[in-house]
């Protein structure tokens, strides 16, 4: 099961994500997601738990709890809406109707 945690501390790293949740059971994976110009964390991340009834009893017992001074939310991750790439060849083009060029 793929687990969203939001709220998180800028100073958890993903190894701390994969400590708070193997409490409950397997962790296959565990990622703060981070901004990809300053490498800093964006306060979420997802852990990935093989066992759904491990992951069941992680989200009921960790949602709300606080970790280091913050109050998270953990939630069953929802699939990635897939969104329009952009196309820059559809830029706006802007013209005058009383150009002489």
């Amino acid at each position: 099961m793929n687990i969203y945690v939001s709220n998180l501390s800028f100073n958890v790293q993903d190894e701390d994500l994969r400590e708070y949740f193997e409490e409950y059971g397997e962790v296959s994976s565990a990622k703060i997601i981070t901004d990809k110009f300053t490498n800093r964390s964006r306060g979420f991340g997802f852990v990935e738990m093989p066992d759904d009834a491990a992951a069941e009893k992680a989200i009921a017992e960790l949602h709300g709890a606080s970790v280091d001074g913050r109050t998270i939310s953990v939630t069953v991750a929802k699939p990635r809406e897939e969104r329009p790439r952009s196309n820059n060849n559809n830029r706006r083009s802007f013209s005058n109707s009383n150009s002489r060029w």
